[in-house]
């Protein structure tokens, strides 16, 4: 599938199975950073919450995140959540949603700005 796409950028300059074996590589090499970064997310230990380290804040400040995430719009929430929370990346969430890419960025900018006005 990804021959297909990225046929177009083949320029000749090389013999095509070099080319080609490239192209195998950087897919091999993305699918290891993706797995990389998803396992670093997940730390399987009882006692993570302890070795994790909050920032200092007065005691009257409470910040209400679940209240201030269903402010946001339907459409932002569901991006915020989907890249922030569950980790898409904006090409899957894309595909998932039926929108481009650049909307789910745009979307996403507002929702964390929305978020930081609500939160503050």
């Amino acid at each position: 599938m990804r021959v297909w796409q990225k046929l177009g950028t083949f320029r000749g300059e090389s013999a095509f199975g070099t080319w080609l074996h490239r192209l195998a590589v950087n897919v091999i090499i993305e699918r290891f950073r993706s797995d990389a970064t998803r396992r670093q997310r997940l730390i399987d230990s009882e006692n993570i919450f302890d070795s994790l380290s909050a920032p200092a804040r007065p005691r009257d400040v409470s910040l209400d995140f679940e209240a201030a995430l269903e402010k946001l719009p339907d459409g932002a929430r569901e991006i915020f959540v989907l890249h922030d929370v569950d980790g898409y990346k904006h090409g899957e969430i894309a595909e998932l949603l039926g929108i481009s890419a650049g909307t789910s960025k745009a979307q996403l900018h507002r929702a964390r700005m929305m978020l930081r006005r609500h939160l503050r």
